[in-house]
């Protein structure tokens, strides 16, 4: 397995922005408009290609956090009170989540509201960390996916750690450092990628084929949330963390590589993005953004070849709601709008 680059210090905001930066940015979030007024009441899920329509959720469902943080993107770069009053808006509506069995709470409420600037955002969050904190199972030496949206409660599923340290980290360091350890050694331990693992008495850990190894946000997914502990851990989590880490292609992946002809997933290349930025690694996220914006966003700032399920058929060159929103933090972070240390 290859090696990642130990993580940099905090990216050089003194640095050139290449031309193509600010305009995408304008445009992706151009996109957050006309989202909203096509919605309503509802949560963005995915967009039709070719028409732009929206499939929408009532509640929000594990990707409503990204709807909100695109609002409070947004609101700082419009600076109106009505994309602010917006952001406030569906950031409460999250709040039923607080007390849901899922792990991806750290989904939903850390990138939902580590933008907003709000009391009543931070005291949401802190009540998200707690709920996370009184979830964690020292036996098991993890936060539980939980039984939120049906099958076995007792797996550890990648997409269940980017989100959840942050959250953890914010009370209870251990817990957020043993909830990282367990996911890397069986998600990428021992050169194998199995990126869900159901626990079992008295067998314990047991690999599980869905995702597939090839899934493509796998590798994403973890190298976030590898990031988001890589200023909130100490020197040797961050370190043992990154020892684990697949390297990275610089390429927009296949939604599976075990089928590499068949849908890319641009939405795993906006979150590695997102992640490399928030590590340091500026030429890398460079390369992936400049093939984002130039071959996959569209003049009315779409996103599309996002790769939602490749297995059912679902959404598989779409727009999806979570590529969007790391599309628009990176190019954030690229110009300056915000500090890829912030959330």
């Amino acid at each position: 397995m290859s090696t990642a680059p130990a993580a940099k210090g905090p990216m050089d905001t003194t640095a050139a922005v290449p031309d193509w930066a600010s305009p995408a940015l304008e445009r992706v979030l151009g996109r957050v408009a006309v989202t909203r007024t096509e919605v309503g009441d509802r949560f963005p899920l995915f967009a039709d290609p070719g028409t732009g329509q929206w499939t929408t959720t009532g509640r929000g469902s594990w990707t409503g956090g990204f709807w909100a943080g695109l609002l409070w993107l947004r609101a700082r770069y419009t600076g109106t009170g009505t994309d602010r009053e917006d952001a406030i808006r569906f950031t409460d509506r999250l709040t039923h989540w607080v007390n849901a069995d899922t792990a991806t709470r750290g989904l939903i409420f850390w990138y939902g509201t580590a933008l907003a600037d709000t009391p009543e955002a931070a005291t949401l969050r802190a009540r998200a960390a707690r709920a996370c904190q009184d979830a964690y199972d020292p036996g098991l030496g993890l936060v539980p996916w939980g039984s939120a949206f049906g099958g076995p409660r007792l797996l550890a599923r990648v997409d269940g750690v980017p989100g959840m340290v942050p959250l953890l980290a914010s009370g209870d360091l251990q817990a957020a450092r043993s909830h990282l350890r367990r996911h890397l050694e069986l998600c990428v331990g021992e050169g194998r990628f199995c990126w869900s693992w159901r626990y079992e008495t008295p067998a314990g850990w047991m690999p599980c084929d869905d995702p597939p190894p090839g899934w493509s946000r796998g590798r994403a997914w973890l190298r976030l949330a590898v990031a988001d502990a890589a200023h909130r851990l100490g020197t040797d989590d961050l370190a043992e963390a990154m020892s684990h880490l697949p390297h990275q292609e610089q390429a927009v992946p296949p939604a599976d590589a075990a089928h590499p002809e068949g849908p890319l997933d641009t939405s795993a290349a906006a979150i590695t993005a997102a992640a490399l930025l928030k590590l340091g690694h500026r030429e890398q996220a460079l390369a992936l953004l400049d093939e984002l914006v130039s071959t996959h966003v569209t003049a009315d700032g779409r996103l599309l070849n996002g790769c939602y399920d490749l297995a059912s058929g679902t959404a598989t060159q779409h727009e999806l709601i979570w590529g969007d929103f790391f599309l628009a933090y990176a190019l954030a972070a690229l110009t300056g709008l915000v500090d890829p240390h912030e959330a």
